[in-house]
């Protein structure tokens, strides 16, 4: 194994990072969240559609709640259906809620980054357009369909102008699509970072650090396990050093543990590391990932009024719709019933 080529730094925290204080603005916004919270779907819920015997079964687990469709006939298309509705749906509270605009602002601005790299895709590869953009960003489908038919960048926001500029010029170094994804990201996680850093909030800081931990250690493991030297990709901004990530590279399978022990990640890279030599699949690293960046979240229970359980439940709920989407994919396809129990952290 390779000795160390970096002076490690020590963490601040063990498990997650501070939540930052209350916000005592949000009172009547935080109670109404708690409310919400006590609906969102139990383990046994999930597990219970996971163990089903098939499609129609899994479906018949949501019982009557929010979720509720009818077991017989009930096709994958009103599934989507169903959980784009959803997804609006929290979405919509999630900005009646939310006091600062900027705030809101920034996360819609995930709804814009995704359909640029859509638009983009398109466009440099000389296909239409298109129109079946999010309507849930910032900037409008229509005026995305404006941009790039007048090839006109202006009626961008500035973070989104920004992005598209990078992520051509990307493109055209060596005509990757792959480029187009990489620049966007970055683009992405530079204005998350930036903005948390000018608004001052701690959670939002160090949220969208973590989620810059955790996506830089994905691609530290697929690109291993691919052996691909495409350390350019890895997204600065994080907690982790740049330096443990060009190391882990280096390593074989069996020396990462040891590397990240001191950090609070250790066990989301043990048992993904694990799981991939053994089964050659990212199931674990991506339920570990998953596990512990909503862990971060329900730690914000900590806070009596504040944004921070408003973000929580945000970002809570669209994993519990993604997670609903993904078990009953997977029983629509008739996949093995362990592979979503390992998947979902059964």
């Amino acid at each position: 194994m390779p000795k160390a080529r970096f002076e490690e730094t020590m963490f601040e925290f063990l498990t997650y990072p501070q939540v930052g204080t209350d916000d005592w603005r949000y009172t009547s916004q935080s109670a109404e969240v708690r409310v919400m919270e006590m609906l969102l779907l139990s383990r046994a819920v999930l597990m219970d559609m996971a163990n089903a015997p098939d499609f129609a079964s899994a479906v018949g687990s949501l019982g009557g709640g929010d979720y509720a469709l009818p077991s017989s006939g009930a096709r994958m298309e009103d599934v989507e259906t169903l959980l784009r509705e959803k997804r609006a749906t929290v979405r919509g509270l999630f900005a009646e809620w939310m006091l600062d605009e900027t705030v809101a602002t920034l996360f819609k601005s995930r709804s814009d980054f995704a359909n640029l790299r859509l638009a983009l895709r398109r466009v440099l590869t000389d296909r239409p357009v298109g129109s079946d953009y999010s309507a849930d960003g910032n900037v409008p489908p229509d005026v995305i369909e404006q941009v790039f038919e007048e090839e006109n960048y202006a009626l961008f926001p500035e973070y989104l102008a920004q992005a598209a500029e990078r992520a051509i010029l990307g493109y055209y170094q060596d005509k990757s699509i792959p480029a187009i994804d990489h620049v966007i990201d970055r683009c992405d996680a530079e204005y998350k970072v930036a903005q948390a850093r000018q608004l001052g909030e701690v959670f939002l800081l160090n949220l969208f650090r973590l989620q810059i931990d955790l996506t830089n250690i994905r691609t530290m493991l697929r690109l291993k396990y691919i052996e691909a030297d495409q350390r350019n990709v890895l997204l600065p901004g994080g907690f982790l050093e740049m330096d443990r990530l060009r190391e882990a590279m280096d390593h074989d399978y069996d020396g990462l543990g040891p590397l990240f022990f001191a950090t609070p990640y250790h066990q989301i890279v043990d048992a993904g590391v694990g799981y991939l030599a053994s089964h050659e699949s990212f199931l674990k690293v991506e339920q570990q990932c998953d596990e512990y960046l909503t862990g971060y979240l329900r730690s914000t229970s900590q806070i009596t009024a504040g944004p921070q359980p408003i973000i929580a439940y945000l970002l809570l709920k669209e994993h519990e719709i993604r997670t609903v989407r993904l078990i009953l994919t997977a029983k629509k396809n008739l996949l093995d019933t362990k592979l979503i129990l390992d998947r979902i952290g059964a």
